[in-house]
């Protein structure tokens, strides 16, 4: 199932619940996922236009009045377009807003460098209060729309729209702010979010092979990052990996750093180097950009090979 197929049936689910629970597009409703829900719920789902700023901004309205609204449209028009009415309307009284912004970096692809969100956890990492959760596979979404329903504030939530490779499975257990350690490991601690967690998980079993022992940990959740088990990861092992879909500056690579800075442990970083992104499919752009399982390899035997 692709990804926004399961969000807008488990949010179809939360609705038919909770009449609270509102959802505001900005026109793409289509492109997420939800358009069919506007037959289900006609006086529960408003189109904005494309105006991310006033749908932010009508979602802290309906908020403050008790309602649960969620707003969706492109990552980089759900975190860089509306930053302001993020901190200064949405987080700055705390109220409970769903943020979701769709084919975060990378995933974009044919959209090209403007709809390419490198930055989107890095400018809101820095906003009081936010919650940021990025799910891996399906069943993690599933599994985590319950508890993100629940949590009572300002959650940004950076979802490919597209199917992606199955990390978990039907019995997985969520919760939203425990990381989750995926592989034991003892010689290098790899953390990782999103669209890499695959790769991750395929070089930590090459490696194995080689002889170096992976820990690979998904850290789902970004800020506030499960940051004890991190540490604790990181301890046993002597060295960290991180590997993002991401600008390697603000994002998870900085998120584990801050965690560490007192531990002296090296921290090494596979994700976006600084720079924007460009039209093409995924088979191009992760190595174009140096997201792929090879550059995984390579810094994770560099790490070891320097720790």
């Amino acid at each position: 199932m692709q990804m926004r197929e399961m969000y807008a049936r488990e949010l179809g689910r939360l609705m038919e619940r909770d009449p609270k629970i509102l959802l505001l597009d900005a026109d793409l409703g289509k492109a997420s996922g939800t358009l069919g829900l506007r037959k289900q719920f006609p006086d529960r789902i408003f189109d904005c236009g494309v105006a991310e700023q006033n749908m932010a901004s009508i979602a802290a309205g309906l908020a403050s009045y008790g309602f649960k609204p969620w707003i969706e449209s492109f990552a980089p028009f759900a975190s860089r377009r509306i930053c302001d009415q993020i901190a200064i309307s949405i987080c700055y009284p705390g109220l409970n807003v769903k943020i979701l912004g769709t084919d975060p970096g990378i995933a974009a692809e044919l959209n090209g460098a403007t709809h390419m969100t490198m930055e989107d956890v890095g400018v809101l990492r820095s906003i009081p209060g936010i919650v940021i959760f990025e799910p891996v596979d399906e069943y993690q979404l599933q599994a985590a729309m319950p508890a993100l329903d629940a949590y009572e504030g300002p959650v940004y939530i950076r979802m490919a729209r597209g199917q992606q490779p199955v990390v978990f499975g039907e019995d997985y257990q969520f919760d939203l702010f425990k990381a989750d350690c995926l592989r034991p490991g003892t010689d290098l601690t790899i953390c990782v979010s999103g669209l890499l967690t695959r790769d991750a998980l395929d070089a930590a079993a090459e490696l194995e092979a080689e002889g170096i022992s992976c820990e690979v940990i998904n850290v789902h959740t970004i800020k506030p990052m499960d940051r004890e088990a991190v540490v604790a990861s990181a301890r046993k092992t002597g060295a960290v990996l991180t590997a993002e879909n991401h600008n390697v500056v603000g994002g998870l690579h900085a998120a584990v750093l801050e965690a560490l800075a007192r531990e002296r442990i090296p921290v090494s970083a596979v994700g976006v180097e600084d720079r924007f992104g460009e039209v093409g499919k995924l088979p191009y752009l992760k190595p174009a950009l140096g997201l792929t399982k090879e550059h995984i390899l390579e810094a994770a035997r560099e790490a070891v090979r320097t720790k």
